[in-house]
């Protein structure tokens, strides 16, 4: 049976393409990552009325044992951590002094950051893989949710920033926080991504609307 994360779903996507997405994974003879139960972790741990930060990835780690469904999180354990995490925290610790001691972000989730990736699933050693597999029908639903409050939005990568579109202005007129810059990967992340600083960003951008901060580092 196909699990659904509860919070999200009033979603069309779960009665109109999920169906279809389930039976091409099925069919699929390669190992699928994440394992089946994480697949929608992260919108299980961030329902759209507490998600006050979206951090919007490609898709899974193609590597067993790294992706665990929440965008570039991996299991504590992991060593050495993908380099894409790994730039991650060599920007937060030059933009705020320190970075947690390991991969696992499923902490940030706890406080309204969802982790989300363009494409939920990938094939063990195919990176991009799903990328057309349908999972975007999801994501620009969970953004145009989302969209209905004032909420941080981090689009790194091109194929993130596409679905920019689909982030509408709430009704009230706040505005969102948009942080657009190159991707954390080590073939662009000097492009850019480096000294954006978006984990001060974020937490200026917080407090300015009476939020309390996100703990990145744990620390």
């Amino acid at each position: 049976m196909m699990h659904i994360p509860g919070a999200w779903a009033h979603l069309p996507f779960f009665e109109r393409d999920y169906p279809a997405i389930e039976a091409t994974l099925a069919a699929e003879t390669r190992p699928i990552l994440p394992p089946a139960p994480q697949r929608f972790a992260a919108l299980d741990a961030c329902p759209p009325e507490a998600t006050r930060v979206v951090i919007l990835g490609q898709d899974p780690y193609p590597t067993p044992g790294h992706a665990h469904g929440f965008a570039f999180s991996v299991e504590p354990d992991v060593r050495p951590l993908p380099r894409s995490l790994g730039n991650i925290f060599k920007e937060m610790q030059a933009d705020l002094g320190a970075a947690p001691e390991n991969g696992d972000l499923r902490f940030w989730a706890t406080q309204g950051v969802l982790l989300l990736n363009t494409a939920l699933t990938v094939p063990a050693g195919d990176a991009g893989g799903h990328a057309k597999l349908g999972w975007s029908g999801l994501v620009e639903q969970v953004l145009s949710t989302v969209s209905k409050h004032p909420t941080a939005f981090v689009l790194w990568g091109k194929q993130a920033q596409t679905l920019a579109r689909h982030i509408s202005t709430p009704k009230n007129g706040a505005q969102h926080l948009l942080i657009e810059s190159a991707h954390p990967s080590p073939l662009s992340a000097r492009r850019g991504f480096f000294g954006s600083r978006p984990f001060s960003r974020i937490n200026s951008w917080l407090t300015a609307q009476g939020q309390p901060e996100i703990n990145w580092t744990r620390s």
